[in-house]
């Protein structure tokens, strides 16, 4: 509410076992089978399958690379469908760190209002927003009634495998939430949510102090992997991800997809990435930056050998 205007009451917020299971409870509480989602590509690992395991239909929106991975109400609004009930959104993006501007976000949300159908916004990379001032659609008062917000500790305050995330939401869809969280997992532990009270009213500098460096490893890990010939590079505005397209390299040899590069990479060069396939698309691979400069400049070098010797 301090930093974004927000205004939810007690009532309408649950701790939950991480982000993945606050988004994981609400989907199984707003999705029925037949129901379609609208999913923009691409799109983090477990959207797809928990709409599955709730019974709904991905209606995937393709999305251009050279665009930034933009996402508009235009292009929502062309899938829309009688059976639409959800939008998901994640800004910043993993695995692109595509960033959806205020206004565009604003206009999806609106958009759905008008249309009667849920949103989902996935903002557990909010405060890692390299492209201006933060955002989050739990701003947006007007629309709260047809939205859900899902966060997490873990990237903001480096909690990450500590499994603390929260959802706001309309007081009969977290009602929903706690029913079904009563019945599997119940709470966070207690020690975590003391640990996330101490984040939450500590000295906050070190938040912006992880975002400043993250952005020196971004443009650091950017200009490395453009450096290797073949490899094309969009800039991305948030997270710490790059999401570098691959496609030069597939047809070489025994490499015919993003996963035959990466499980190469892995074996043969000892760098660990992530297939796009995972993600919805064909021709990237998902490489992190957190971690060091050294450690990049290591990983960046054995990736240019692998790839040039292809």
């Amino acid at each position: 509410a301090a930093d974004f205007g927000s205004d939810y009451r007690r009532e309408e917020s649950i701790a939950s076992v991480g982000g993945k299971h606050a988004l994981f409870n609400a989907i199984q509480v707003l999705v029925d089978h037949g129901d379609e989602v609208i999913l923009p590509v691409p799109y983090w690992v477990s959207f797809k399958d928990i709409v599955r395991y709730a019974g709904g239909n991905c209606v995937l929106l393709e999305t251009d690379e050279q665009d930034g991975f933009r996402v508009t109400a235009e292009m929502i609004e062309r899938l829309v469908t009688p059976r639409t009930k959800l939008i998901i959104l994640n800004s910043p993006s993993n695995p692109s760190g595509a960033v959806m501007s205020p206004e565009d976000l604003t206009s999806v949300v609106r958009l759905a209002a008008q249309r009667g159908i849920w949103i989902i916004s996935d903002e557990c990379y909010v405060y890692l927003n390299y492209a201006g001032k933060n955002f989050s659609v739990g701003s947006l008062r007007e629309y709260r009634d047809r939205m859900v917000v899902v966060g997490s500790l873990s990237k903001t305050y480096a909690m990450t495998g500590w499994r603390l995330g929260y959802a706001l939401a309309p007081a009969q869809i977290v009602g929903a939430m706690q029913k079904l969280q009563s019945q599997s997992t119940s709470n966070p532990t207690s020690i975590i949510q003391k640990a996330a009270v101490a984040a939450l009213n500590g000295p906050q500098q070190c938040v912006e102090s992880m975002r400043l460096e993250y952005i020196q490893l971004r443009d650091h890990v950017v200009k490395g992997l453009r450096a290797i010939s073949g490899v094309k590079c969009t800039l991305p505005e948030g997270a710490f991800y790059a999401y570098p397209n691959i496609s030069a390299f597939l047809g070489r040899g025994s490499i015919k997809t993003a996963s035959d590069l990466a499980g190469n990479l892995l074996r043969q060069g000892h760098v660990a990435t992530v297939p796009g396939e995972g993600f919805g698309t064909r021709e990237h691979i998902r490489v992190s930056y957190a971690t060091s400069i050294a450690e990049l400049d290591r990983g960046l070098e054995r990736m240019r050998s692998f790839l040039t010797a292809l």
